[in-house]
């Protein structure tokens, strides 16, 4: 977790209560992360020799990183929140990680930006998953 992240998660004025701070905190890293490695990942694929070949994991890449770029920005925002714009965003990301994630995977023998690429969409769509079910847990955990 980026001290950064919590730091100013944790001194906002009115933070959201139904959320565990650091695993939010987590979140938001994980997603800016996934977002970078996947622009990256893209732009490896834009100069291999087999660009052709890697269409379809280069239109996943950039989805997944402009989702995750916005689910992050989605998350670090606490005033005024609502769960149920945030729960969907986060299912999105999901999907798109997995997606990518699985994109990148059939790639990662030949190239290992794909195999790196894969690898942080499964990290980003198990710390959605984890916030995900935080969401959905009352307040007092019962």
């Amino acid at each position: 977790m980026s001290e950064p992240t919590a730091t100013m998660l944790q001194s906002h004025p009115d933070p959201l209560a139904d959320l565990e701070p650091g695993l939010r905190a987590r979140t938001v890293d994980r997603l800016m992360q996934c977002a970078t490695v996947c622009t990256s990942c893209a732009d490896a694929c834009l100069a291999e020799e087999s660009v052709a070949e890697l269409r379809r994991c280069i239109r996943l890449d950039l989805d997944c990183a402009d989702l995750c770029r916005t689910t992050a920005t989605i998350l670090a925002r606490q005033s005024e929140t609502d769960p149920s714009v945030l729960r969907a965003t986060l299912e999105a990301c999901i999907v798109a990680c997995r997606s990518c994630g699985e994109e990148c995977r059939m790639h990662a023998d030949m190239h290992r930006h794909c195999r790196v690429c894969a690898e942080a969409c499964e990290l980003c769509a198990t710390a959605c998953d984890e916030l995900l079910r935080d969401l959905a847990t009352p307040v007092g955990g019962t």
